[in-house]
């Protein structure tokens, strides 16, 4: 799954805490015309003996995806692009 095609109430596993841990997305990756780098998510900190907080973390941080009833891993987009490898 890329990266992109994340939703609001999406489950997401991510590792900003160190460990993966489950999150909910709280907003869309769309921004116009672009996508977000940074996402406000609720992470589910009790999972791993945490707080359970609203927070913003990075797209990068963004590890799967739940969607029918499997974690699907996610593929990052490059940044520039320049990092995309094309050969003319």
């Amino acid at each position: 799954m890329i990266i992109t095609e994340i939703k609001k109430g999406d489950k997401i596993k991510s590792n900003q805490l160190g460990v993966e841990t489950s999150a909910v997305v709280m907003e869309s990756i769309k921004q116009g015309k672009g996508f977000k780098k940074i996402l406000l998510v609720d992470v589910k900190g009790s999972e791993i003996g945490l707080f359970d907080e609203t927070g913003s973390i990075y797209t990068r941080q963004i590890t799967k995806v739940f969607r029918d009833n499997n974690w699907l891993q996610v593929e990052h987009l490059p940044t520039k692009f320049n990092e995309l490898n094309f050969e003319l």
